[in-house]
Protein backbone atom coordinates (compact mmCIF):
# COMPACT_ATOMS: atom_id res chain seq x y z
CA UNK A 1 0.00 0.00 0.00
CA UNK A 2 2.11 2.84 -1.29
CA UNK A 3 0.90 6.20 -0.20
CA UNK A 4 1.80 9.83 -0.01
CA UNK A 5 -0.05 13.11 -0.19
CA UNK A 6 -0.86 14.31 -3.68
CA UNK A 7 -2.79 17.52 -4.27
CA UNK A 8 -6.07 17.32 -6.18
CA UNK A 9 -5.60 20.95 -7.19
CA UNK A 10 -2.29 20.09 -8.85
CA UNK A 11 -3.15 16.73 -10.45
CA UNK A 12 -6.37 14.82 -11.05
CA UNK A 13 -6.46 11.79 -8.72
CA UNK A 14 -7.68 8.39 -9.73
CA UNK A 15 -11.28 7.66 -8.77
CA UNK A 16 -12.24 4.16 -7.62
CA UNK A 17 -15.52 2.48 -6.71
CA UNK A 18 -14.34 2.17 -3.12
CA UNK A 19 -12.84 5.28 -1.51
CA UNK A 20 -9.18 4.77 -0.85
CA UNK A 21 -9.18 7.11 2.13
CA UNK A 22 -12.11 7.73 4.49
CA UNK A 23 -11.97 10.46 7.15
CA UNK A 24 -14.56 10.58 9.93
CA UNK A 25 -15.59 13.03 12.64
CA UNK A 26 -16.95 10.73 15.33
CA UNK A 27 -19.69 12.94 16.76
CA UNK A 28 -22.57 12.12 19.08
CA UNK A 29 -21.09 10.06 21.91
CA UNK A 30 -22.42 12.38 24.63
CA UNK A 31 -25.91 12.61 23.13
CA UNK A 32 -26.03 8.82 22.71
CA UNK A 33 -25.36 8.46 26.44
CA UNK A 34 -27.81 11.22 27.41
CA UNK A 35 -30.61 9.53 25.46
CA UNK A 36 -30.04 6.46 27.64
CA UNK A 37 -29.79 8.45 30.90
CA UNK A 38 -26.13 7.55 31.18
CA UNK A 39 -23.11 9.80 31.85
CA UNK A 40 -21.41 11.29 28.77
CA UNK A 41 -18.32 9.20 29.40
CA UNK A 42 -20.35 6.04 28.78
CA UNK A 43 -20.92 7.24 25.22
CA UNK A 44 -17.19 7.73 24.68
CA UNK A 45 -16.53 4.23 25.96
CA UNK A 46 -19.13 2.79 23.61
CA UNK A 47 -17.61 4.81 20.78
CA UNK A 48 -14.36 2.83 21.08
CA UNK A 49 -16.30 -0.30 20.14
CA UNK A 50 -17.53 1.48 17.01
CA UNK A 51 -13.94 2.35 16.09
CA UNK A 52 -13.06 -1.33 16.31
CA UNK A 53 -16.02 -2.23 14.08
CA UNK A 54 -15.15 0.44 11.51
CA UNK A 55 -11.58 -0.83 11.23
CA UNK A 56 -12.96 -4.28 10.40
CA UNK A 57 -15.48 -2.88 7.91
CA UNK A 58 -12.85 -0.81 6.11
CA UNK A 59 -10.47 -3.77 5.87
CA UNK A 60 -13.28 -5.92 4.44
CA UNK A 61 -14.01 -3.30 1.76
CA UNK A 62 -10.39 -2.71 0.76
CA UNK A 63 -10.14 0.82 2.11
CA UNK A 64 -6.45 1.74 2.49
CA UNK A 65 -6.66 4.66 4.92
CA UNK A 66 -9.09 5.41 7.76
CA UNK A 67 -8.61 8.68 9.63
CA UNK A 68 -10.60 9.41 12.79
CA UNK A 69 -10.94 12.77 14.56
CA UNK A 70 -10.67 11.70 18.20
CA UNK A 71 -9.81 14.93 20.02
CA UNK A 72 -9.57 18.40 18.54
CA UNK A 73 -7.40 21.24 19.74
CA UNK A 74 -10.66 22.93 20.80
CA UNK A 75 -11.85 19.96 22.88
CA UNK A 76 -9.70 21.14 25.80
CA UNK A 77 -12.60 23.56 26.43
CA UNK A 78 -14.77 20.68 27.62
CA UNK A 79 -15.28 19.98 31.35
CA UNK A 80 -12.02 18.94 33.01
CA UNK A 81 -13.42 15.63 34.23
CA UNK A 82 -14.50 14.68 30.70
CA UNK A 83 -11.10 15.59 29.26
CA UNK A 84 -9.39 13.54 31.96
CA UNK A 85 -11.63 10.56 31.16
CA UNK A 86 -10.86 10.87 27.45
CA UNK A 87 -7.12 10.88 28.11
CA UNK A 88 -7.40 7.77 30.30
CA UNK A 89 -9.66 6.12 27.72
CA UNK A 90 -7.05 6.82 25.05
CA UNK A 91 -4.41 5.14 27.21
CA UNK A 92 -6.54 2.08 27.95
CA UNK A 93 -7.61 1.77 24.30
CA UNK A 94 -4.00 1.86 23.12
CA UNK A 95 -3.00 -0.81 25.62
CA UNK A 96 -5.91 -3.03 24.59
CA UNK A 97 -5.86 -2.51 20.83
CA UNK A 98 -2.25 -2.17 19.63
CA UNK A 99 -1.66 -5.93 19.67
CA UNK A 100 -4.93 -6.57 17.82
CA UNK A 101 -4.18 -3.93 15.22
CA UNK A 102 -0.75 -5.42 14.62
CA UNK A 103 -2.16 -8.94 14.32
CA UNK A 104 -4.58 -7.70 11.66
CA UNK A 105 -1.94 -5.92 9.61
CA UNK A 106 -3.05 -2.39 10.58
CA UNK A 107 -0.55 0.45 10.75
CA UNK A 108 -1.30 2.99 13.50
CA UNK A 109 -0.49 6.67 13.15
CA UNK A 110 -1.38 9.43 15.61
CA UNK A 111 -1.24 13.03 14.37
CA UNK A 112 -1.59 16.28 16.26
CA UNK A 113 0.30 18.37 18.79
CA UNK A 114 1.32 15.61 21.18
CA UNK A 115 3.35 17.95 23.38
CA UNK A 116 0.23 18.64 25.45
CA UNK A 117 -0.18 14.97 26.42
CA UNK A 118 1.36 13.35 29.46
CA UNK A 119 4.57 11.35 28.86
CA UNK A 120 3.04 7.88 29.40
CA UNK A 121 0.41 8.55 26.71
CA UNK A 122 3.04 9.80 24.26
CA UNK A 123 5.18 6.74 25.02
CA UNK A 124 2.26 4.41 24.26
CA UNK A 125 1.58 6.24 21.01
CA UNK A 126 5.19 5.94 19.90
CA UNK A 127 5.28 2.29 20.91
CA UNK A 128 2.15 1.53 18.90
CA UNK A 129 3.41 3.39 15.85
CA UNK A 130 6.76 1.60 15.97
CA UNK A 131 5.22 -1.84 16.43
CA UNK A 132 2.83 -1.46 13.50
CA UNK A 133 5.09 0.61 11.21
CA UNK A 134 5.58 -2.10 8.58
CA UNK A 135 1.93 -3.14 8.32
CA UNK A 136 0.12 -2.33 5.08
CA UNK A 137 -3.41 -3.76 5.21
CA UNK A 138 -4.92 -0.50 6.51
CA UNK A 139 -3.45 2.72 7.88
CA UNK A 140 -5.50 3.87 10.86
CA UNK A 141 -4.78 7.49 11.75
CA UNK A 142 -6.04 8.99 15.00
CA UNK A 143 -6.11 12.79 15.03
CA UNK A 144 -5.57 13.84 18.66
CA UNK A 145 -5.10 17.42 19.83
CA UNK A 146 -5.29 18.17 16.13
CA UNK A 147 -6.58 21.22 14.29
CA UNK A 148 -6.50 21.95 10.59
CA UNK A 149 -5.23 25.49 11.10
CA UNK A 150 -2.52 24.21 13.46
CA UNK A 151 -1.47 21.70 10.80
CA UNK A 152 -1.08 24.35 8.10
CA UNK A 153 0.77 26.71 10.44
CA UNK A 154 3.20 24.08 11.72
CA UNK A 155 3.89 22.97 8.15
CA UNK A 156 4.50 26.56 7.07
CA UNK A 157 6.84 27.18 10.00
CA UNK A 158 8.82 24.02 9.27
CA UNK A 159 9.09 24.96 5.62
CA UNK A 160 10.26 28.50 6.39
CA UNK A 161 12.92 27.20 8.77
CA UNK A 162 14.11 24.59 6.26
CA UNK A 163 14.24 26.99 3.30
CA UNK A 164 14.48 30.60 4.48
CA UNK A 165 15.93 31.58 1.12
CA UNK A 166 12.59 30.75 -0.58
CA UNK A 167 10.27 32.69 1.74
CA UNK A 168 7.70 34.46 -0.42
CA UNK A 169 8.07 31.93 -3.25
CA UNK A 170 6.67 28.71 -1.78
CA UNK A 171 4.23 26.54 -3.72
CA UNK A 172 1.94 23.65 -2.79
CA UNK A 173 4.61 21.07 -3.56
CA UNK A 174 6.93 22.75 -1.06
CA UNK A 175 4.37 22.73 1.75
CA UNK A 176 2.84 19.26 1.30
CA UNK A 177 5.73 17.21 2.77
CA UNK A 178 5.46 19.14 6.04
CA UNK A 179 1.76 18.44 6.65
CA UNK A 180 1.27 15.82 9.36
CA UNK A 181 -0.51 13.47 6.94
CA UNK A 182 2.04 13.74 4.14
CA UNK A 183 2.13 9.92 4.12
CA UNK A 184 -1.49 9.58 2.97
CA UNK A 185 -3.52 10.60 -0.08
CA UNK A 186 -6.28 13.17 0.32
CA UNK A 187 -9.51 11.72 1.76
CA UNK A 188 -11.95 10.64 -0.94
CA UNK A 189 -14.86 10.51 1.48
CA UNK A 190 -15.49 12.58 4.61
CA UNK A 191 -18.16 11.40 7.03
CA UNK A 192 -19.56 13.23 10.04
CA UNK A 193 -21.96 11.46 12.36
CA UNK A 194 -24.34 13.09 14.84
CA UNK A 195 -26.25 15.47 12.57
CA UNK A 196 -23.93 18.48 12.50
CA UNK A 197 -22.94 19.70 9.03
CA UNK A 198 -19.52 21.28 9.35
CA UNK A 199 -15.91 20.10 9.22
CA UNK A 200 -14.87 21.70 12.54
CA UNK A 201 -11.23 22.52 11.76
CA UNK A 202 -10.50 18.97 10.58
CA UNK A 203 -8.04 18.41 7.70
CA UNK A 204 -8.72 21.85 6.22
CA UNK A 205 -6.01 21.50 3.58
CA UNK A 206 -6.67 17.85 2.75
CA UNK A 207 -10.47 18.00 2.36
CA UNK A 208 -10.38 20.44 -0.57
CA UNK A 209 -12.02 17.97 -3.00
CA UNK A 210 -13.33 15.28 -0.66
CA UNK A 211 -16.95 14.15 -0.99
CA UNK A 212 -18.89 15.09 2.17
CA UNK A 213 -21.45 12.82 3.83
CA UNK A 214 -23.41 13.91 6.90
CA UNK A 215 -25.63 11.56 8.86
CA UNK A 216 -27.96 11.94 11.83
CA UNK A 217 -26.72 8.62 13.23
CA UNK A 218 -24.78 9.07 16.46
CA UNK A 219 -21.27 7.62 16.46
CA UNK A 220 -21.95 4.71 18.87
CA UNK A 221 -24.76 3.57 16.53
CA UNK A 222 -22.75 3.98 13.32
CA UNK A 223 -22.34 0.45 11.97
CA UNK A 224 -21.41 -1.44 8.81
CA UNK A 225 -24.79 -0.70 7.20
CA UNK A 226 -24.36 3.04 7.87
CA UNK A 227 -20.88 2.92 6.35
CA UNK A 228 -22.32 1.23 3.27
CA UNK A 229 -24.89 4.03 2.93
CA UNK A 230 -22.06 6.58 3.02
CA UNK A 231 -20.01 4.70 0.43
CA UNK A 232 -23.08 4.26 -1.80
CA UNK A 233 -23.60 8.02 -1.63
CA UNK A 234 -19.96 8.50 -2.60
CA UNK A 235 -20.38 6.22 -5.61
CA UNK A 236 -23.21 8.40 -6.92
CA UNK A 237 -21.08 11.54 -6.89
CA UNK A 238 -19.59 12.89 -10.10
CA UNK A 239 -16.01 13.68 -9.16
CA UNK A 240 -15.08 16.34 -11.70
CA UNK A 241 -12.11 18.11 -10.06
CA UNK A 242 -12.85 21.25 -12.05
CA UNK A 243 -13.79 19.48 -15.28
CA UNK A 244 -17.20 19.29 -16.95
CA UNK A 245 -19.58 16.34 -17.00
CA UNK A 246 -19.03 16.09 -20.75
CA UNK A 247 -15.30 15.72 -20.26
CA UNK A 248 -15.85 12.84 -17.85
CA UNK A 249 -18.20 11.17 -20.27
CA UNK A 250 -15.91 11.78 -23.24
CA UNK A 251 -18.58 13.85 -25.01
CA UNK A 252 -17.70 16.94 -26.99
CA UNK A 253 -19.04 20.08 -25.27
CA UNK A 254 -21.91 21.99 -26.85
CA UNK A 255 -21.00 25.12 -28.80
CA UNK A 256 -20.67 28.21 -26.62
CA UNK A 257 -23.78 30.35 -26.48
CA UNK A 258 -23.83 34.11 -26.84
CA UNK A 259 -25.03 35.83 -23.71
CA UNK A 260 -28.47 37.47 -24.18
CA UNK A 261 -28.53 41.23 -24.22
CA UNK A 262 -28.26 42.61 -20.72
CA UNK A 263 -26.66 39.40 -19.35
CA UNK A 264 -23.03 39.32 -18.29
CA UNK A 265 -20.75 36.74 -19.88
CA UNK A 266 -20.00 35.26 -16.46
CA UNK A 267 -23.69 34.59 -15.87
CA UNK A 268 -23.83 32.47 -19.02
CA UNK A 269 -20.79 30.41 -18.04
CA UNK A 270 -21.06 27.05 -16.28
CA UNK A 271 -18.65 27.15 -13.33
CA UNK A 272 -19.52 23.77 -11.78
CA UNK A 273 -16.67 22.27 -9.79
Amino acid sequence: MAGKFTSSTQAIPQVADVPRHIAIIMDGNGRWAKQRFMPRVAGHKRGVETVRAMVKSCIARGVDYLTLFAFSSENWRRPAEEVSFLMNLFISALKAEIGKLHANGVRLKVVGDLAAFEPRLVALIREGEAKTANNSRLTLTIAANYGGRWDILQAMNQLALAHPEKVGCFGEADLAPHLVMAYAPEPDLFIRTGGEQRISNFLLWQLAYSELHFTEILWPDFDDAALEVAISSYRRRERRFGRTSEQLAGVAPAPARCAPAGTSASAATDSDA
